[in-house]
């Protein structure tokens, strides 16, 4: 040990009266710490912690640093931890892990709905011009079955048009929809109570199907659909970056046979890996 770390100690060893052998001879080492460190102890204890889901947050906003927090930190809490014990703490926070909620997926419980942020084209043969247009995406719970198309605009009409084109892909209606917090599905957003668009309610209602709309800001629970426009843009977006279309009708005519490769494939891989009855029925269902 270093001179500086013996001469602290004997320097407690005297605040607190343990001057000769015989008065430590007798305690145990958490007592002699307890002791010792007792004020240390009591000052930590004292300090109070940051709210470092704020922290985390906080984080993400442009310029913002640990540094930066910290001083605010001490701004609120004077006697608090010192920057590198809050990076410690702060960093051990991050590492806990999180609670999820497992979600399972029953043959033709949900069907998970959102539009995709990567777009195709169209050529205007007239003009020329390369026109960007929607891609819709469609996810089933159990299956991954994948159901996706483009339209012009995410108005309503395209909006609800897109559903029952996809239910009619389908062949049948799930038990739910559950799409994203986007004005042509959700007029007004909540975490548990969001309002329905009109038009949007009054096609569940005809099919005898429930909007159960995603929380803001909770991707997981969407995560399927999430999942399916990345695998959307990997397996049909990437092999459409060469072809030319000169109306929607082209485009989704590719789409589709783009979409039936994709199914297949991941149906294989399902009765290959997975082998789960559940996800086998609802394939053979929509079949």
């Amino acid at each position: 040990m270093s001179a500086s770390w013996v001469s602290g100690t004997t320097s407690r060893g005297r605040e607190v009266g343990l001057l000769k052998w015989s008065d430590v001879q007798g305690l145990t080492d958490d007592a002699l710490e307890e002791k010792l460190y007792a004020a240390r102890s009591e000052r930590a204890g004292r300090a109070a912690l940051p709210d470092f889901a704020r922290v985390h947050t906080e984080l993400h906003r442009q310029g913002v640093t640990l540094q930066l927090l910290h001083l605010e930190y001490l701004e609120s809490s004077p006697s608090g931890y010192r920057y590198t014990t809050f990076c410690k703490h702060y960093r051990a926070w991050v590492r806990k892990p999180r609670p999820v909620m497992r979600q399972v997926h029953q043959g033709g419980d949900k069907l998970f709905v959102d539009y995709s942020g990567k777009k195709p084209h169209v050529v205007d043969p007239k003009t020329g011009e390369v026109i960007e247009v929607e891609l819709f995406v469609a996810v089933l719970g159990a299956s991954n079955y994948t159901y996706a198309e483009a339209t012009r605009t995410q108005r309503v009409p395209d909006w609800i048009a897109s559903h029952v084109r996809c239910f009619e892909a389908l062949g049948g209606v799930p038990r739910a929809v559950v799409p994203d917090q986007l004005k042509s599905g959700i007029t007004t957003s909540d975490r548990y109570e969001p309002g329905v668009q009109r038009a949007y309610e009054e096609m569940s209602i005809h099919y005898g199907t429930a909007i159960v709309a995603a929380r803001p800001g909770h991707p997981r629970d969407k995560a399927k659909v999430e999942v399916g426009v990345q695998v959307v843009q990997r397996w049909v977006l990437a092999q459409l970056r060469d072809q030319t279309f000169f109306s929607l009708g082209e485009l989704n005519e590719r789409i589709a046979e783009l979409c039936d490769s994709l199914n297949e494939r991941v149906t294989l891989c399902v009765r290959e890996v997975v082998a789960s009855p559940d996800l086998l029925i609802e394939r053979r269902s929509l079949t």
